[in-house]
């Protein structure tokens, strides 16, 4: 949890920062808008992989229980 709490710290700091300095037109607000969505996706896709066997990308348990089947023999 500490990581994903500096991480959208940090990534707050950096779109602010951008967002601040930089003169509004239409290419600056497209950038910072597909770099936000590539950010959430990133932080989505770091908390979702952190439970491999729930959420929307599911990885079977199959391969490991027949590992686990073998080495029990």
């Amino acid at each position: 949890m500490p990581f994903i709490v500096m991480l959208v710290f940090w990534l707050t700091i950096i779109f602010a920062s951008i967002g601040l300095f930089s003169h509004r037109n239409a290419t600056v607000i497209a950038v910072l808008l597909v770099c936000a969505l590539s950010a959430a996706c990133s932080l989505f896709l770091i908390l979702e992989l952190d439970t491999p066997y729930a959420g929307l990308i599911k990885v079977s348990s199959a391969p490991l229980r027949n590992a686990l089947a073998l080495l029990g023999q």
